[in-house]
């Protein structure tokens, strides 16, 4: 039967009851709003961008206030919505529901916990009508104001401001500033002994809740160590961890929250979840502009151990020499070829000198299109004067070369190289065993002092310092290092890389050819 009046029914009601009965409605709206944080959001400010994976967040956040667990971890990238969703939405949708209740926001710094704090103090004043609450009078401040059901909400910096205040919900929003920050052992301490000494004891026993969002800088830091300590939900232990990777990698983390399956990207508020292409290309640039450490910790929430990389910062340090009594006998260019132009080129310059060692001399790697990293290695090949360029053969050995060789000739056509300096030679090699089982003996190589580093190569370095073996995409400037190395001494690790077999007679200078270079078939 419909309750829907007709406009002359309507005329007969007195204006009193319309005003009741819309009021009703509207409190009814209000009242499934409620749902769950992210519904809420949603339904009180237009700007808000609902996404699959805030859905889940806000699902695991209505678990914790039904009691389904009271320990709560949510590792997702930077920029996705977490931390407004987990540290603004939730503990205002909390109050709604528990006006009594006594919310504590804590970061790193005041300022940041301050910024959550005013936002839901702006949501109480905006919205909270709806659902009876409100501010009591002479709460003013903006890190600590009490509601007049006798609930509050208080934002502070980890280490401080809790003394006094009884807390049912306590948030903890990024517990460390930055990398350098969670991995040094003093600072983890202390937030540690926050944990333990300060913000356990205000926990209150009818009402305890814990969420947690942060970015998992180091295996110690403050989620690694409550896991370490109480354990996981599933495995018997206390916390509940909604982990959401830039990319799914369930083979890795475990079944994925949003049913990913491997490769598949996380959404963003900020491109439409159906274009799936805008947003791999997305996170392929974030990938492409961090370190190998930088991507695993923030966008994969999986921390990597320094000391599990196959070269320490010690050894890097220790291997940087001038070299300049060195005499070259062998100048080489090694390149590991992109794909598509969104991951790293790796393409390394060196030479093997007199004493025996492999120097490794220049680093123009970068992301780059075959066009772009082939011109790179030519340029590097003229300036270095290298007999050789070896190139990864996995790419392909034809395409390789052929860029190779078009980019040489465009470099002559337009006068960068002398027409009669005569190219190198192109020297492609197969791997025939896996990235790792290739890196780790010219790490040995390293450690045995046949392979130097003539100066500082911050960004090559960074790669061989951080990453890990679990990992199976190694980055293109440990690639090339290693295709150099194994080029200019193959005893290195025999067996690991072949050399193709060198062309039996050459080519007929009249014989045609073609390249594709940026998707144009170039004939020559």
């Amino acid at each position: 039967m419909s309750t829907t009046l007709s406009p002359d029914e309507l005329a007969h009601i007195p204006d009193a009851e319309v005003f009741q009965r819309l009021q009703a409605a509207k409190k009814a709206m209000a009242r499934d709003l409620l749902s769950d944080p992210v519904t809420l959001a949603r339904g009180l400010e237009r700007v808000y961008r609902m996404r699959p994976h805030l859905r889940v967040i806000a699902d695991a956040l209505v678990g914790l206030e039904r009691g389904d667990y009271d320990r709560l971890m949510v590792w997702t990238p930077s920029q996705v919505g977490k931390s407004s969703l987990v540290a603004e939405w939730f503990p205002f949708w909390w109050l709604c529901l528990h006006g009594e209740d006594r919310v504590a926001v804590t970061s790193y710094s005041d300022d940041l916990a301050m910024r959550r704090g005013k936002a839901i103090r702006r949501y109480i004043t905006e919205y909270g009508g709806e659902y009876d609450l409100a501010l009591l009078a002479g709460s003013s401040a903006a890190q600590d104001y009490d509601t007049t059901e006798g609930g509050g909400v208080r934002s502070v910096s980890i280490g401080s401001g809790l003394t006094g205040f009884d807390v049912n919900v306590l948030v903890v929003d990024d517990p460390h500033k930055d990398r350098a920050d969670a991995e040094s052992k003093a600072s983890r301490e202390h937030v540690q002994d926050w944990w333990s000494s300060a913000a356990l004891k205000r926990l209150q026993p009818d009402r305890n809740a814990v969420a947690v969002v942060q970015t998992r800088w180091h295996p110690d830091d403050f989620s690694g160590r409550r896991l370490e300590e109480e354990g996981r939900l599933e495995e018997g232990g206390r916390w509940k961890v909604v982990h959401l990777p830039a990319i799914a990698n369930p083979s890795k983390f475990g079944p994925d929250p949003l049913g990913r399956e491997d490769g598949d990207p996380l959404p963003h508020p900020k491109i439409r979840t159906k274009n799936r292409r805008a947003l791999l290309a997305w996170w392929a640039d974030v990938k492409a502009t961090s370190s190998v450490r930088d991507w695993h910790s923030m966008a994969q929430g999986d921390p990597q151990p320094t000391e599990g990389a196959l070269a320490s910062r010690d050894l890097l340090r220790m291997i940087r020499d001038p070299g300049g009594s060195v005499e070259p006998q062998k100048i080489a260019v090694a390149i590991d070829p992109s794909g598509g132009g969104r991951d790293v080129a790796g393409v390394i310059g060196g030479f093997l000198g007199d004493d025996g060692r492999v120097w490794v001399s220049h680093d123009v790697s970068a992301a780059m299109s075959s066009a772009d990293w082939s011109t790179a290695a030519c340029l590097l090949a003229f300036e270095t004067n290298a007999s050789v360029i070896y190139v990864e053969w996995n790419f392909g050995r034809d395409m390789a070369v052929l860029a190779l060789e078009t980019s040489w000739e465009a470099l002559q056509r337009g006068g960068v190289i002398p027409k009669t300096h005569l190219m190198p030679l192109v020297d492609p090699v197969r791997a025939r065993q896996g990235k790792l089982l290739r890196a780790a003996p010219v790490a040995q190589q390293m450690v045995q002092d046949k392979v130097r580093l003539r100066g500082a190569f911050v960004d090559l370095e960074n790669e061989w310092a951080t990453w890990q073996d679990t990992d199976p995409d190694s980055p293109g400037r440990i690639d090339a290092s290693c295709v150099l190395v194994y080029g200019l001494i193959p005893e290195a690790n025999k067996g690991a890389i072949v050399h193709a077999p060198l062309p039996t007679a050459p080519r007929p200078p009249s014989q045609p050819r073609a390249a594709s270079v940026y998707g144009r078939r170039i004939s020559q």
